[in-house]
C-alpha cells in the first residue's frame, strides 16, 4: 500500500487496458524491476499510471503524438534515486528511454527527440513547447495532488488541461460519510 492505495500488479494494469499501444507488460516489467524507490512513494507505479490515464485522456483533445505520451509516462519518473529535490532525474529518465529503444518498443527517431525532451525538460517548469511536450507535462502536473499541491492554471500548457482544473474547481465540495 502506498499513501492509502493499493499499488496494481502488472496484471491487473494490464486489465486496465494499459496494455493497449505502445505500453507492454514486458515494458512495464522491465521498468518496475530496476526502479530504485520501489511501489510506494509520490513518484512511483501508482504516479506512473496516473500520468498515463491523464495523458490518454488529453492527447486527444490536444492532437499530440499519444506514443510519446504513453512513454514519457512510463520513463519521465523511472530514473529517480530520490523522493525529494533530483535534479537529474528527468535526463537519466530520457537516457534510459534511448537505451530501451528497440528494446521494449519502437519509436521513429521524431517521437524519440519528442520523447526525450518530454523526459529531460519535465521538472524545469516549462510551458512553451511543442504540442507533445506540453501535453506529456499536463500529464504529470495534474497529478500534483498525490503531494498536496494543487496544479496552478498558469503552469498548466495546454487549454485542455486548463479546462479541466477550471472544471474541477468548480465542483462543489461533498461531506464525505463513512
Amino acid at each position: 500500500m502506498a499513501h492509502g492505495h493499493e499499488i496494481p500488479s502488472t496484471k491487473t494494469c494490464v486489465r486496465l487496458n494499459i496494455g493497449k499501444m505502445t505500453i507492454t507488460e514486458k515494458l512495464l516489467d522491465s521498468l518496475k524491476s530496476q526502479f530504485l524507490l520501489g511501489d510506494n512513494g509520490f513518484h512511483g507505479w501508482s504516479h506512473w499510471l496516473r500520468v498515463l490515464e491523464n495523458g490518454r485522456r488529453l492527447a486527444p483533445l490536444t492532437g499530440a503524438n499519444l506514443k510519446v505520451v504513453e512513454l514519457f509516462s512510463v520513463f519521465h519518473d523511472s530514473q529517480r534515486e530520490n523522493e525529494g529535490f533530483d535534479p537529474g532525474h528527468g535526463q537519466r529518465g530520457a537516457d534510459f528511454a534511448v537505451e530501451m529503444r528497440g528494446r521494449w518498443f519502437e519509436a521513429s527517431d521524431q517521437e524519440m527527440d519528442l520523447l526525450y525532451q518530454a523526459c529531460a525538460l519535465h521538472a524545469k517548469g516549462l510551458t512553451q513547447a511543442d504540442v507533445t511536450l506540453q501535453t506529456c507535462w499536463d500529464a504529470d502536473r495534474l497529478d500534483l495532488g498525490r503531494v498536496g499541491i494543487a496544479p496552478r492554471i498558469d503552469r498548466l500548457c495546454t487549454p485542455a488541461a486548463k479546462k479541466i482544473i477550471e472544471h474541477q474547481m468548480k465542483m462543489p465540495l461533498r461531506k464525505l460519510t463513512p
